[in-house]
């Protein structure tokens, strides 16, 4: 039996707004704003899903679960998580490892860290120490810097093993 390793990268982005709750990494974080998307707008679950994927060679969420689809308004995006990762051991493919980096001036992201990285260990069906979350500020610049909004990258590898 070989095995063969793939490199995946997500990258996701969403607004914050008033009115909306702030979830990243599964976390509801008490905050003045939240992230405006189709579903609960969990941007460092949908980079990560998006990286998993890119990695598989399958896409990206918004194949998988369209916006304009009325079935996932609101939607736990950390079950969307579970999906991708069912969908791509479908696929053949077993994850490996992630380390995942979230930009925001605020919420302050580290008093959250360890509940993200269970919540996302969770959902994947791997162990805590395949997934690393973590969290920079831009001093204020941009976008994140000024509040407007919240980004998220994740690089995954995974692994995909064939009979030979």
């Amino acid at each position: 039996m070989s095995s063969q390793l793939r490199i995946g990268h997500g990258y996701d982005v969403h607004r914050l707004v008033e009115g909306r709750r702030c979830i990243i990494g599964g976390v509801d974080i008490p905050h003045d704003k939240g992230l405006l998307g189709h579903s609960d707008a969990d941007v460092l679950t949908h980079a990560l899903a998006d990286a998993i994927l890119g990695a598989a060679r399958a896409g990206d969420i918004g194949k998988l679960f369209p916006d304009t689809d009325p079935a996932y308004e609101g939607a736990d995006s950390l079950l969307l998580l579970a999906r991708v990762m069912e969908h791509v051991r479908g696929l053949g493919f077993e994850f490996v490892d992630a380390d995942c980096t979230i930009a925001c001036q605020e919420p302050k992201i580290s008093p959250h860290r360890d509940q993200m990285r269970s919540n996302l260990s969770r959902a994947l069906g791997v162990d805590i120490e395949s997934v690393g979350v973590a969290a920079t500020t831009t001093e204020h610049l941009g976008w994140e810097g000024q509040g407007e909004g919240i980004g998220a990258w994740a690089v995954c590898l995974l692994e995909k093993k064939s009979e030979e």
